[in-house]
């Protein structure tokens, strides 16, 4: 393991409490330390459920190491299970309960309770959040539908009747993702308008009897297959259920995935392609936004954000990707692929310094990431949207505000291309700061003459104090005009030309960095 000040994702059993979470009639029996019970601040705090979470901790302490803890988890098992009256239980142990092997599976075994109980062994020092949800629904669906899968086996699978419409499970919204419940709202609108009934959603909002019963849909939706792909997998298997495979984000991703579902339930999609209406092709192609092609972009999140985001940025709104990469190590393969047709070089890594120094180097004009990536694009001063999780407070809004469907490609392009039009219009104000008009010390113009001086006077982010990721330099200081000529050099490529300017002083030795010097370290890196 490698100790870090951010992480992109937390241990798997955090990945289990957004299964049981995102359940009803379902609570999960973790045997943790006191310092490891933070599930009500994941949902309470940061996603604002109007509910706490249905997870139960043991809250051993270290005076309790010499005595039975075994016994404790048992006792902690048995009371939620007479409080809560759940109609399955999960049980499992935190990062640090697991290494005193205290085997929570077979202790609740051992209490008989009269309920399925599923014993989660998620290794914590190897595995991750994203893997811990995806065993945790695997492992959920497998024990309350196994039953059935196992009488489908014995039989053919019935015929749909002519005059029923097509039945289909949407797999993969949970608790604490990225704009699930929204995405979810507008991906029910397209299968309804489809003519296909929704039989299961899950996890989010179902409840044991609801998976038991997966079975007897006709196929699949997967949402998000860092989730739910295991569980399709297991659904195919042993229910011959075809699954989804086109992720709904970005309008041409809209299209192509109302074409697959109507494939697999055996519909004509052509109305429901006809009907459909995003304002975001329109406006992606409209006057405003032309200047905006070719714009170079750093995407990193998800795999199945990030993939998606890179086809949306480039098929979509004209954009360059210059970078693209994710921290979810299982599907390293699908990004590099996705890699291979922008011609970049994936960047498969969980560590964020990684990933700013790749930023640093590439210097793009917008960043597509995560809450990470905005911390990192706003100490570098570049335009940031994030696409991903691990998100902030702010990421899970009152408004609806989706990724997916047509809804959702509207939503992209607002919080894709905003920035940088906002950016433009700093860089606009920064040429014109000269400006009797305009100048740092202009009052705002509804104010009057009277407020002159009023405004403070813009301040220039702090110097990069980096030539390379890593390597601390002395920087120079910077004269007053050759400061204020920086200023007049576009927002997106200040950066690189205050940190060549500076490499340029530092190797000549120029305690000072005056006009003279900024033109000439500008003619010798254009050679």
């Amino acid at each position: 393991m490698q100790l870090t000040l951010w992480t992109y994702e937390g241990p798997p059993h955090v990945g289990a409490m957004r299964i049981a979470t995102a359940m009803r009639d379902v609570h999960y029996v973790l045997h943790a330390p006191q310092g490891d019970t933070y599930a009500d601040l994941l949902f309470t705090m940061i996603e604002r459920l109007p509910r706490r979470p249905p997870v139960t901790y043991t809250t051993f302490q270290a005076r309790d190491l010499g005595g039975d803890t075994a016994e404790l988890f048992k006792t902690a098992a048995r009371e939620a299970y007479e409080r809560f009256a759940p109609a399955a239980m999960m049980v499992g142990a935190s990062c640090t309960a697991e290494l005193i092997q205290d085997d929570p599976g077979g202790l609740c075994r051992a209490l008989d309770l009269p309920i399925p109980v599923v014993a989660l062994e998620l290794p914590s020092y190897q595995r991750k959040e994203n893997w811990g949800a995806s065993e945790t629904l695997y492992q959920m669906v497998r024990t309350l539908a196994g039953p059935a899968a196992a009488a489908a086996a014995s039989r053919a699978r019935p015929e749909r009747a002519p005059q029923q419409r097509p039945r289909c499970n949407i797999l993969g919204p949970a608790a604490l993702g990225f704009r699930h419940r929204d995405d979810l709202q507008e991906i029910r609108g397209l299968i309804a308008a489809l003519g296909i009934d929704v039989h299961v959603v899950a996890p989010l909002g179902a409840t044991p009897a609801d998976l038991a019963r997966l079975g007897e849909a006709d196929f699949n939706v997967v949402l998000y297959p860092e989730i739910a792909a295991l569980t399709a997998q297991w659904l195919t298997r042993n229910f011959g259920q075809p699954s989804t495979r086109t992720i709904p984000i970005g309008a041409a991703a809209t299209r192509d995935f109302i074409a697959e579902v109507a494939q697999l339930a055996g519909l004509d999609p052509e109305q429901a392609l006809t009907e459909a209406v995003s304002r975001s092709t329109w406006y992606a192609r409209s006057v405003d936004s032309t200047y905006l092609t070719g714009k170079r972009v750093f995407v990193f999140g998800d795999a199945t954000h990030a993939v998606a985001a890179a086809r949306v940025a480039t098929q979509e709104f004209g954009f360059t990707v210059v970078g693209l990469g994710t921290y979810s190590r299982e599907f390293a393969r699908e990004v590099r692929e996705a890699a291979k047709l922008y011609g970049v070089e994936p960047l498969i890594t969980d560590d964020y310094l990684e990933v700013e120094a790749k930023v640093t180097e590439l210097q793009p004009e917008l960043v597509l990431g995560t809450q990470m990536e905005r911390h990192i694009a706003k100490r570098l001063g570049l335009p940031c949207a994030v696409i991903s999780a691990p998100v902030h407070v702010q990421d899970f809004p009152a408004r609806h505000s989706p990724q997916m469907g047509f809804e959702g490609a509207n939503v992209l392009f607002d919080t894709w291309v905003h920035p940088l039009m906002m950016g433009l219009e700093e860089h606009l104000i920064g040429m014109f700061r000269g400006d009797f008009e305009f100048h740092e010390n202009a009052a705002p113009s509804h104010l009057g003459g009277s407020h002159a001086g009023a405004a403070s006077a813009a301040v220039e982010p702090p110097a990069d104090s980096t030539i390379d990721a890593g390597t601390p330099i002395v920087v120079a200081a910077w004269a007053a005009e050759a400061e204020q000529e920086l200023r007049k050099i576009p927002f997106f490529v200040r950066g690189k030309a205050r940190r060549n300017t500076e490499r340029y002083a530092l190797d000549r030795g120029m305690p000072l960095i005056t006009l003279e010097t900024l033109y000439d370290a500008k003619a010798h890196f254009s050679r």
